[in-house]
């Protein structure tokens, strides 16, 4: 498989996981549209833009978008934050051989209330990533 797949399958490995799917947070990809998605539950969006050490490496940023139920607090968002950087943050994923997915420090901002559903509240975790691959 080329990079850009092996990257994807990478990350949504983590998602399909038995320990993730226990966390009881619903995911989707970015591109996904989710008809009664409820009041919380994540996008999640690969940005492989970098170029790194050879032909078949890169670096990028994960994007996750956490979507919570508006006027309760942003609570909620930093707890499900938390729970991604301990599957994320200082982590190494591989599903393919001979290519590695690094992931370094997370981040969290908050965006405020979302411009297509004003019933949710959105913020946005952040975390770099390097796929390595070995020529």
């Amino acid at each position: 498989m080329g990079k850009f797949t092996n990257l994807e399958q990478d990350i949504y490995s983590v998602f399909s996981s038995p320990s993730w799917i226990a966390e009881n947070i619903k995911t989707y990809p970015s591109n996904f549209i989710a008809v009664n998605a409820g009041n919380e539950f994540l996008k999640v969006t690969i940005i492989a833009s970098g170029s790194s050490v050879n032909l078949i490496s890169v670096s990028g940023v994960l994007l996750i978008d956490i979507f919570t139920a508006a006027g309760s607090s942003s609570r909620r968002a930093v707890m499900i934050a938390d729970i991604l950087g301990s599957y994320f943050e200082g982590k190494t994923k591989s599903t393919a051989s001979q290519v590695v997915t690094q992931f370094g420090s997370g981040s969290l901002t908050h965006i405020g209330l979302d411009s297509s559903n004003p019933s949710l509240f959105r913020s946005t975790y952040t975390i770099p990533f390097n796929y390595f691959g070995v020529m």
